[in-house]
């Protein structure tokens, strides 16, 4: 896909994929996974609210194999009175695939379902990539415990509580680990938060942290972003509203608490995890008591990048309701001064509308997309970022803003994706280099050509191998380059006795592609489906029919005829001079 060839003359909706409920989680996309008989597909993998996780052919959308991960008699939760996430909660955040774990790769998935006593219930579940069969003696139940007075606590110790929350970023794997962190349904208490992990190849837990344990609040939503790690393998976090210690101990919280703030935290050689390092801003109380906290965005780590006189930093970027880009130096972020901010940038009002939205980097360009506000585009020179954008889109984007996703062949043909939340749901291409230039919606087409459903609220478009996948409130839009088939030859007459052939496939783009007989005296030796360039066998039975018939083979719209002669043909009649 180019900037050239993604419009609606030649680019379009291919398909959509129906599942059995809202599609919150990005659709993941894997290549080559083995399936029976030894052949090689590429699979999409989605999950639902409706506790239902799938594998379809990427190529095709045919269904590889769906399982539900409710336990016996267990429903998906009920909304808990929030107007989020319903009508039910099941799968919400984004899983995460490991390639080499188990026999042909996992999925880690967090699903949350209730019981016949109305108990509910959260569970990490690893299934296997060919076979959704469950692995490593899963699912395990999530539950924890930490020191603390806070608003979860009775006695000294804070209790996880799995109705209380929801886990909405996206799973991190980081060095074996699967790590999971939560926020509460509709930011309702009491609750803190919590950062869990479990070891990848057992399921086994590995670690707890709590970051408001003697507060409150602290939920790690980040519009279902993940936790981000860095190459030595320290987390990072955006923190939403609650209690921060502005009394501090060695440039620390005294007692622990990071609402509202950036969280770099340290793994150690057991798998403890603590804080290392964290910014959060002056104003920082008043911004938790008015909701205006940061944890409503996604974070980000950038590469090295030079300053002014050239040293290079390693910088994380993140943004919430406040309408600022904070820009925080991995290495010494700042901390809490309650004069001035002390980072690397800020830049003040980067944004129209609170971000509820992660950011997009591509070839030192900046990408966001806030609530109510065109996407912005800025560009990283002389040691910062303008804070007049480089680009715009001319579009403005409701709630919840954009995340978008990035496609390029290398450094060139650069497409910005976004997904509109709206009814239906609407998915943008831009040009990367200049958002002024909108290359493709899925409304210009006529007659509802490209419409694929109704929005989901931080829907991420999924790009791989061509195609473009976007979920819905009940499926999957998967959008490619239109595909246009050829046939040779494009007919055969066949004797009586009958006979075999074969016929060569062209499809664009790598199409995939399936053939059809209409009649069943014309049947497939080999080859009834393929993608790409291919070629079809086929055999035709034995006429025992007295007039010569006809069959046909369709391959999209193109169509190869066979003519088949009968046991009486018709005589020839004499010529007339």
């Amino acid at each position: 896909m180019t900037p050239a060839n993604v419009n609606a003359a030649t680019f379009g909706r291919l398909f959509t994929i129906p599942v059995d409920g809202k599609v919150d989680a990005q659709p993941l996309y894997v290549s080559s996974i083995e399936r029976s008989g030894g052949i090689a597909h590429n699979v999409v993998y989605i999950v639902t609210e409706h506790d239902s996780a799938y594998a379809f052919d990427a190529d095709s959308g045919a269904p590889v194999w769906q399982v539900s991960v409710l336990g016996s008699n267990e429903t998906p939760s009920d909304a808990h009175g929030c107007s989020l996430i319903i009508p039910e909660i099941g799968i919400t955040s984004t899983p995460a695939i490991d390639l080499e774990m188990g026999p042909h790769g996992t999925m880690y998935l967090v699903a949350m379902t209730k019981d016949a006593t109305g108990i509910y219930h959260q569970r990490l579940h690893a299934l296997d990539l060919a076979t959704g069969a469950e692995q490593f003696g899963g699912p395990v139940e999530i539950a924890a415990t930490y020191p603390g007075t806070g608003a979860e606590g009775v006695g000294g110790m804070q209790t996880f509580s799995a109705g209380q929350h929801v886990e909405r970023p996206g799973l991190l794997i980081a060095n074996g680990v699967v790590y999971t962190t939560w926020g509460s349904h509709c930011d309702d208490g009491p609750y803190t938060g919590w950062v869990i992990g479990y070891n990848a190849s057992t399921l086994a837990q590995t670690s707890v942290l709590n970051l408001t344990p003697n507060g409150y609040d602290g939920g790690i939503w980040m519009a279902g972003g993940g936790p981000a790690a860095d190459a030595e393998g320290n987390l990072y976090l955006l923190m939403g509203n609650g209690t921060f210690d502005t009394n501090l101990a060695g440039g620390f919280p005294e007692h622990g608490d990071y609402g509202n703030a950036f969280v770099k935290i340290q793994v150690s050689a057991s798998g403890t995890l603590s804080v290392a390092d964290y910014f959060t801003m002056s104003n920082t109380t008043g911004e938790s008591n008015g909701d205006q906290d940061l944890g409503s965005g996604g974070v980000m780590l950038l590469p090295p990048l030079p300053d002014a006189t050239g040293q290079s930093h390693a910088l994380v970027v993140g943004a919430g309701k406040d309408r600022n880009i904070y820009v925080v130096d991995q290495n010494n972020m700042g901390k809490f001064n309650s004069y001035e901010d002390v980072i690397y940038q800020q830049m003040t009002a980067g944004v129209g509308g609170s971000v509820f939205s992660a950011p997009a980097w591509f070839n030192g360009t900046l990408y966001y997309g806030a609530v109510g506000d065109i996407l912005r585009a800025f560009s990283f020179s002389n040691g910062s970022f303008p804070v007049s954008p480089a680009s715009q889109s001319s579009h403005v984007f409701g709630s919840p803003g954009t995340t978008p996703s990035i496609s390029a062949n290398e450094t060139k043909n650069a497409i910005l994706w976004a997904a509109e939340n709206t009814s239906p749901a609407v998915l943008h291409a831009y040009n990367a280099a200049n958002l002024a230039t909108e290359l493709y919606n899925s409304n210009q087409a006529a007659n509802g050509r490209d419409q694929f459903g109704t929005g989901n609220k931080f829907i991420v478009p999924t790009v791989a191998n061509g195609k473009v996948y976007v979920g819905t409130t009940n499926g999957v839009g998967v959008f490619g380059l239109l595909c246009s088939y050829a046939v040779t030859p494009t007919h055969a007459a066949i004797p009586v006795s009958g006979g075999t052939g074969q016929i060569s496939v062209t499809a664009s783009s790598g199409c995939a592609w399936s053939a059809t007989s209409d009649v069943n005296w014309l049947t497939f030796t080999a080859n009834g489906s393929g993608t790409g360039a291919g070629t079809i066998g086929y055999s035709a039975e034995a006429n025992s029919g007295a007039q010569e018939r006809i069959g046909m083979i369709a391959v999209g719209d193109r169509k190869f005829v066979v003519k088949e002669a009968g046991t009486s043909p018709e005589p020839r009649r004499p010529r007339k001079d």
